[in-house]
């Protein structure tokens, strides 16, 4: 098992329930395939340094977790897909 990083930014115009939803999914993600969440972290909202997609504000959320060399690719690939996703970035520590 590796130890991981990924930090992701969500949309600041979503629900506070829909925020809590998608950080629930990742966290889901993870646990089911036979990962390990050490912390999550959350940021709350956060300016940015320029403008993303029209937007001056986002979501963010730190999440420490250990799992296996085939997990990021899934959890990338998930991101990619998922609405109101802003940015992300999975790294091996």
């Amino acid at each position: 098992m590796n130890s991981y990083e990924m930090l992701y930014i969500l949309d600041n115009d979503l629900t506070d329930e829909k925020k809590e939803e998608l950080v629930n999914k990742f966290n889901d993600v993870i646990t089911k395939a036979n990962g390990t969440i050490d912390t999550v972290d959350k940021w709350g909202t956060k300016k940015f340094a320029y403008d993303i997609n029209y937007k001056s504000e986002g979501y963010y959320v730190l999440i420490n977790f250990k799992a296996n060399s085939d997990l990021p690719n899934e959890l990338e690939r998930i991101m990619k897909i998922t609405d109101g996703v802003v940015r992300f970035i999975v790294l091996k520590k």
